[in-house]
């Protein structure tokens, strides 16, 4: 009993322990951004490497955070959840600097025009959508909330996957010429929601099985 205990908290202690790094770690892609800029290495358009840039972590570190469910299912590793919070957001974090940046810089911080190019443009208006989409999941991340809401936390944090794709389809229809990369994160988004489906998991059940009983005879 207390050799279970003791173990338990040792890697309670671990987890907590690597936070901070994993933190520092997704604060890199910004220090990494502002060095940069710092030393005009921005190139010859620096707001649109700046917006590139801060949008291509947004999605990375989305993608990330609906990756840590099927990896924790496949693998059986429960300590990943406690890293998805702090993903999910930064990658709100990120999706803030890049709406930021594109407002303050490229429009000088007119919101009419922002408006505008939202009614205008669907790259835009399927952007929009994906950061409205998160500012509630960021709002009702904290376990005081998931407590509060019950039930409708989970039904809430469903909008995730609407917000994914609504990220994605903005990048793709934002390239107007070499559409690899937004391909790229079309294709890990569907290889996600294919994992997080309930047919995967009766394949993977039924896959696992055989294993099971021989271990099970053994």
């Amino acid at each position: 009993m207390k050799a279970g205990l003791s173990s338990r908290l040792f890697f309670r202690d671990r987890i907590a322990v690597s936070k901070p790094f994993a933190f520092a770690l997704c604060l890199l892609p910004l220090a990494l951004l502002v060095w940069d800029t710092l030393r005009e290495q921005l190139g010859t358009d620096p707001v649109a490497q700046l917006e590139h840039r801060t949008g291509d972590w947004a999605l990375r570190l989305f993608l990330a955070t609906l990756a840590i469910t099927p990896l924790r299912r496949l693998s059986g590793s429960a300590w990943l959840v406690r890293y998805r919070r702090m993903l999910g957001l930064f990658a709100f974090f990120y999706a803030c600097v890049h709406l930021t940046t594109y407002l303050v810089i490229d429009l000088g911080g007119y919101w009419s025009q922002l408006l505008t190019e939202i009614a205008k443009r669907p790259y835009m208006t399927v952007g929009f959508s994906a950061w409205l989409l998160l500012v509630p999941l960021a709002l009702t991340s904290t376990r005081r909330m998931m407590h509060r809401l019950g039930r409708r936390w989970q039904q809430l944090h469903r909008l995730v996957y609407v917000s994914a794709l609504l990220a994605v389809l903005h990048f793709l229809w934002l390239v107007k010429a070499d559409h690899r990369e937004p391909l790229i994160y079309l294709g890990i988004l569907a290889l996600l929601m294919l994992a997080r489906s309930d047919a995967f998991r009766s394949m993977r059940a039924r896959a696992l099985r055989p294993e099971k009983a021989l271990a099970q005879s053994r």
